[in-house]
């Protein structure tokens, strides 16, 4: 049951919000704060949301995430705390959130996302190509596999090194023993940081991690919390809510965690959703990049999001006969291709390459 409060005196209620201490956490947690705020005036049910900090793993650790369970320990304690009830909803970096629903708990919202690509934040504004060319190699640190793989394949000259630690701490490093960082430009410009970007990388060249600048908004799913749930369900874009269902649905197809050096991006024109994806051995070695689409039903949200999940399976199956289960150390081939047979989705493949 909710545990939100009425405030006496102006009949709206409290809402507790979830979130991460860091920066960034904060700063998504409050941009999601004001349009439930929002959302509610319009409605004519006025919400007081309260930020309630949480400290999770991952963020009093320094290790990799690759070492203690990956990118799930910033979202565990959010939804335990969630669960006991002790916040009414919370708010993750999509791309945090496991793909395997949890018991008790409804994804109610996806807002619009914002710029999924990297960006480089490197010393002297220099872009990649320039720091592949410096004498003796220039050092980019990551803490991202899929970031590292990538980099690997496309600039085999780069030192890649691991970073961890908040956006200022990593980028405090360039200049210092690092040439540059890779990050996320929604990070940044959600932190009012994007004149601190050297370049930002097309995904053409460097694929966003699935999910990549959205937000996911949680809320628990018993019967007592659907008002909560029909609120933040206003903040839901669907545009977006469908390309996060087409990488995720890879993502889990492929059984590929934050450790699995994988990207995925999906792009809604018109009526045709498309799904690009790369996927890179850790060294660089070797680079696959695959893509497909499909004309989704108009003015049908419900048949529009199983075809969007099955666009995902379908990547997958097709990446999986051509060798990806050895590039993220297993994989649901069987599983991801019994799906497909009930799917109906073209797709279009490019060659290899490290470029």
């Amino acid at each position: 049951m909710s545990r939100s409060s009425t405030n006496p005196g102006t009949g709206s209620r409290t809402l507790r919000l979830g979130t991460r201490r860091s920066a960034l956490a904060m700063a998504q947690s409050g941009w999601v704060a004001a349009r439930i705020e929002a959302a509610a005036a319009a409605a004519g049910e006025p919400v007081r949301v309260e930020l309630v900090e949480v400290s999770t793993h991952g963020d009093l650790s320094d290790a990799p995430l690759t070492s203690f369970g990956g990118a799930g320990v910033f979202v565990s304690r959010l939804r335990e705390e969630l669960l006991a009830g002790s916040v009414d909803l919370a708010v993750h970096s999509l791309k945090d959130l496991p793909t395997a629903p949890a018991d008790g708990l409804l994804l109610a919202a996806v807002p619009e996302r914002e710029d999924p690509r990297d960006v480089l934040v490197a010393r002297d504004g220099l872009t990649l190509a320039e720091l592949a060319e410096a004498a003796g190699g220039a050092v980019i640190g990551t803490g991202s596999p899929r970031r590292a793989a990538q980099l690997r394949a496309l600039y085999p000259g780069l030192q890649v090194v691991g970073l961890r630690g908040n956006v200022d701490t990593r980028m405090g490093r360039v200049g210092t023993d690092l040439d540059a960082v890779v990050l996320a430009h929604a990070g940044l410009r959600r932190l009012g940081r994007a004149g601190a970007v050297s370049e930002v990388l097309e995904a053409e060249r460097m694929t966003p991690a699935p999910g990549q600048g959205a937000l996911a908004i949680e809320c628990r799913s018993a019967a007592g919390d659907a008002r909560v749930a029909r609120l933040l369900g206003r903040l839901d874009d669907l545009p977006t809510r469908l390309a996060v269902l087409a990488e995720r649905s890879l993502l889990a197809a492929l059984e590929a965690g934050c450790s699995a050096p994988l990207g995925a991006l999906a792009r809604l024109t018109g009526d045709r959703l498309s799904l690009d994806a790369t996927l890179a051995a850790v060294d660089g070695s070797r680079l696959m990049r695959r893509s497909a689409s499909v004309d989704l039903p108009p003015d049908d949200p419900a048949q529009a999001l199983k075809a969007a999940d099955a666009l995902g399976v379908m990547l997958a199956a097709e990446m999986l006969s051509d060798g990806a289960a050895d590039l993220v150390g297993g994989g649901s081939e069987q599983s991801a291709g019994q799906r497909a047979e009930q799917s109906t989705v073209t797709t279009s493949s490019a060659r290899d390459g490290a470029r």
